[in-house]
């Protein structure tokens, strides 16, 4: 079985960007968020969140100046402001930018996600997809990101097992703090296209957030093994 997590960074960063994060999780595909716990519309977007049952929550952690000795203490922090706004855990935990895949950044982050339990974004058992993005090279591509890309990046990528697929949905709003704008609701557009959880079924592709993970660990240590005594 193919089993997709559709995860929206950025939560908290604008309301913009919380709205259509939240369209696309109603709308459409998206089944998971990170929440940027510094950003000016944090608290909008943790109420957002409370009125999303099913959307699972995680913590998109901000590291990008943090010097590497400085890493575990500002995780600490984001972790407890994560759990202050929430009142619960985050389900899973990655960063702003990717920069945990600095090695510095790694070293200090997966010792801390396997003490409190939470999965890191491409170290757990969930493979990352980071394919879905409409900039590099300084130009943009939104072909890239279109329902047609999209679903050409599938068919390449997906196999068997469970794959997370970040995206960056959103309304942009002037003054927003990136280069990566105009993509925002080019992404928002096709995660939220008619046809997609239809054409993600037909691909045998079910969507499921972080928070369904121990439901479907429980269910797979369940099943018998082949062989097995009925």
């Amino acid at each position: 079985m193919k089993w997709l997590i559709v995860t929206g960074d950025d939560f908290g960063i604008s309301r913009g960007i919380n709205r259509g994060i939240v369209e696309a999780h109603r709308s459409g595909v998206v089944t998971s968020t990170s929440l940027m716990v510094d950003r000016p519309a944090c608290a909008e977007a943790v109420a957002l969140a409370r009125g999303c049952p099913a959307l699972s929550l995680g913590l998109h952690l901000e590291l990008d100046a943090v010097e590497p000795e400085r890493v575990p203490a500002e995780i600490g922090r984001q972790h407890t402001r994560f759990v202050e706004l929430v009142g619960s855990a985050p389900t899973h935990v990655d960063t702003h930018h990717d920069v945990h895949r600095d090695p510095r950044v790694l070293s200090r982050l997966l010792p801390w996600g396997r003490r409190v339990g939470v999965p890191v974004r491409g170290h757990s058992g969930v493979r990352h997809f980071p394919k879905f993005y409409g900039q590099w090279g300084g130009e943009t591509h939104l072909e890239q990101i279109g329902v047609e890309g999209l679903l050409r990046l599938l068919d390449a990528d997906v196999g068997e097992g469970i794959i997370e697929l970040n995206c960056h949905p959103g309304y942009v709003e002037p003054g927003f703090p990136s280069s990566y704008a105009a993509e925002r609701e080019v992404e928002l557009r096709t995660l939220c296209e008619p046809g997609l959880r239809r054409a993600f079924l037909e691909r045998g592709i079910r969507l499921i957030g972080f928070r369904d993970l121990p439901t479907l660990a429980a269910s797979a240590a369940a099943t018998p093994v082949s062989g097995d005594a009925a």
